[in-house]
């Protein structure tokens, strides 16, 4: 791990305004590398987030014998190797500390006519894995995990996976793609069936690069996706709308510092990522959507953020699978609140980068804020935030929502252990501190 950063943020002077264009979607960004790299021909890509999960992607695939030109300022040139063109890795792959990366490359290495070695940082070596090794062996897969079901992983291909219908024990975005993956290679027809909306970037992905993946609704809440194996991955030229989960802390903090006016551009909301949206609405904040349209099969828009105060309330549970990876800078927001908000059915959260409702529940007392830590979520006694010392346990989006948070503590906040920030939003410090945050 690199050398420890800690950021140091004080009360902002006066509200946040400007227009802001956060980088590119960084779960499209995997995605887009990974299609690319299994397509025929060249791809385009525009807008790529070039952090360091990324960048773990397309290492990996630049390991296994694909070209690729950049990335340079958001665009990356892709040559294709097709379905079954990978070639052996020389050396381990190295996701860094990316969880979407290993669990969707098993998926893909299931089926490679080769052994590959699959690790990460400290923290990646800490998160459950067996959430996919159990359904992709039941393919047919070779994979394996340590003893605690925690990487390394080791995957030995096979040359035909067979299909299976799975019904997954949790909403989770990253096991339905790596099963939908590994159905690429399968001999027949492939089916997950999620019991709550997750993210859905795979799906609309393989559209666009060509390949059919069909969706079927059962209710309101769970759907099955099928796919069949055995087709082609087509290029295609690709622009990557912003991160809805990095422009979240700058809605939060637009919502929590008074006088605050910000224009977000480009925003992916497609309505599997939105429940940030909903739940800041849900806790008074005025959020509007400006100029919608769609891009590359994705809905994009402009997100307008004005600051009014806000209210504590009840997160609807429904909520927690499309807002998952906000949480943090939400329990930010729910601690300047007026009142109480109660989190629930988020327990999901305590195999990410780190425990985070532990760790939040930890950082939100160091600096003055009454919670209460419950099983799957906690209870946040709104009334403001006086300021202190936290840890974010090598964390980015922890890292990034205390910095949030600083923007109001009466005293500042200092946040130890912030280097993991450049995984997801590389330039967030530049960014925060143009629009009015005081950050160093």
């Amino acid at each position: 791990m690199s050398k420890e950063l800690i950021l140091t943020t004080a009360k902002a002077t006066q509200g946040l305004n400007g227009t802001i264009r956060v980088p590119g979607d960084k779960s499209m960004s995997h995605r887009a590398v990974m299609f690319s790299s299994l397509a025929n021909g060249t791809s385009n890509i525009t807008g790529l987030l070039e952090g360091e999960d990324v960048m773990a992607t397309l290492a990996a695939f630049r390991a296994m014998g694909v070209e690729a030109q950049g990335p340079d300022s958001g665009n990356l040139t892709i040559t294709g190797v097709g379905m079954r063109g990978l070639k052996a890795p020389e050396s381990d792959l190295d996701m860094g500390n990316s969880g979407t990366a290993m669990r969707l490359m098993c998926g893909i290495l299931a089926a490679q006519n080769f052994a590959s070695k699959l690790i990460g940082d400290e923290s990646l070596s800490t998160r459950p894995m067996r959430r996919v090794t159990v359904p992709l062996s039941s393919m047919g897969a070779r994979c394996a995990t340590d003893e605690d079901g925690c990487p390394p992983i080791h995957v030995r291909g096979v040359e035909k996976l067979e299909p299976i219908d799975y019904k997954l024990p949790m909403a989770s975005a990253q096991v339905k793609s790596a099963v939908l993956l590994a159905g690429l290679y399968a001999d027949g027809e492939t089916s997950v069936t999620e019991p709550a909306p997750t993210r859905d970037h795979t799906e609309r992905m393989l559209k666009a690069y060509g390949y059919d993946c069909e969706t079927e609704k059962l209710n309101e809440q769970a759907s099955t996706i099928r796919i069949k194996g055995g087709g082609e991955l087509t290029a295609t030229d690709i622009d990557i709308p912003s991160d809805i989960s990095s422009s979240a802390f700058f809605m939060v903090a637009a919502s929590i510092i008074p006088g605050s006016k910000i224009v977000l551009e480009h925003v992916c909301i497609n309505p599997t990522r939105t429940g940030v949206i909903d739940v800041l609405k849900a806790m008074g904040a005025d959020i509007k959507l400006i100029n919608p349209r769609a891009i590359g099969g994705e809905p994009v828009a402009d997100i307008q953020v004005t600051y009014v105060g806000l209210k504590g309330c009840e997160i609807d549970p429904n909520l927690v699978p499309l807002a998952i990876d906000e949480f943090p800078v939400i329990c930010v927001a729910a601690a300047c609140a007026e009142g109480v908000t109660t989190v629930s059915g988020a327990e999901e959260l305590r195999a990410k980068e780190s425990d985070r409702i532990s760790v939040m529940v930890e950082g939100l007392r160091n600096i003055g804020v009454e919670v209460e830590e419950r099983r799957d979520g906690m209870l946040v006694t709104g009334g403001g935030i006086k300021g202190g010392t936290v840890e974010s346990h090598h964390d980015h989006r922890i890292a990034m929502s205390f910095a949030v948070a600083g923007g109001v503590a009466q005293e500042g906040i200092i946040i130890k252990g912030a280097e993991t920030v450049a995984t997801s939003f590389p330039n967030f410090v530049e960014l925060a501190t143009n629009a009015g945050l005081k950050i160093s």
